[in-house]
């Protein structure tokens, strides 16, 4: 019996004695979006079923269901489909497409013109994982929405601000402080780093002013977090939600959705104040 010797390089089994490096997937720099799949699943905060979010060609997001459904149960006007991880409020002429969270949404009424096709049982579906999650106690539902405006005098800083970047006005989705970078680090994790902590604004008062077609509003002033004196790089980065260290980085993935809203001062009427926060001087690195 001759012996066998294992090939140079590889154990007595066949395995190979060096694995090559891992190579970590990189975003390409003429992907229109940049956010990972794990940055976009959530939760419905209505109903507690998963939920898929997106940015639309016009940059807001959007939130879909995680499964496609056949075209054919779906009307034309609910049709939606992906492209480089952005979201198109049309089909792309498959047998497939997606479709808004809120057509399904046991918490939103129901379309009449859905009550008999398969997206009825889908929705049944949801209806039932919904009360299992709330028996359970997995899942509370929000049944307000939280109260953020205070009366007129109260101080205290606004928990979704209005925010005014490239003179176009935004809804923060959380307080001017806690604005985090949504890049993700060499470590995978998420950007600790704060933007007003890097290229802070400043609180001022500005006239309320309806969107195109919108009746005329009241003559009020609303407090905005104005970031229209920094450079236009700047504001760039403040609209991607990034910080300084990742504002030119083409290649690095995002772990969240950028948290702007464009506002409309009818829909937001509830988060429009008349007063500016304390302090209302602005940060020394402002100027």
């Amino acid at each position: 019996m001759r012996p066998h010797n294992p090939p140079t390089g590889r154990h007595w089994d066949g395995s190979p004695r060096h694995l090559p490096p891992r190579r970590s997937l990189q975003i390409a720099t003429h992907s229109p979006s940049r956010l990972l799949r794990a940055g976009q699943t959530g939760r419905c905060r209505h109903c507690g079923n998963r939920i898929d979010w997106y940015p639309r060609s016009d940059g807001r997001p959007i939130a879909l269901h995680p499964a496609e459904v056949p075209t054919t149960s779906v009307s034309a006007a609910g049709r939606w489909h992906l492209s480089s991880g952005v979201a198109y409020p049309h089909d792309d002429g498959s047998r497939w497409c997606r479709i808004p969270h809120a057509a399904l949404c046991p918490h939103q009424p129901q379309d009449p013109h859905t009550a008999s096709t398969p997206l009825a049982t889908l929705r049944r579906e949801l209806s039932l994982r919904t009360r299992r999650l709330i028996d359970t106690g997995a899942f509370t539902p929000e049944t307000h929405p939280p109260a953020t405006a205070g009366p007129a005098g109260h101080n205290e800083r606004p928990t979704r601000p209005v925010v005014r970047i490239l003179l176009i006005n935004y809804l923060a989705e959380s307080p001017i402080d806690t604005l985090r970078c949504v890049a993700q680090t060499i470590h995978r994790d998420r950007c600790t780093h704060s933007l007003p902590a890097q290229t802070p604004g400043r609180w001022i008062l500005l006239p309320t002013q309806p969107a195109s077609g919108q009746l005329t509003l009241p003559d009020t002033s609303m407090a905005v977090y104005d970031l229209s004196h920094l450079p236009y790089a700047d504001q760039l980065r403040w609209r991607a939600q990034r910080c300084t260290i990742h504002a030119t980085s083409t290649a690095t993935a995002d772990l969240a959705l950028a948290g702007w809203e464009p506002f409309d001062p009818l829909l937001h009427a509830d988060y429009i104040r008349t007063t500016l926060p304390t302090p209302t001087r602005p940060h020394p690195r402002a100027r």
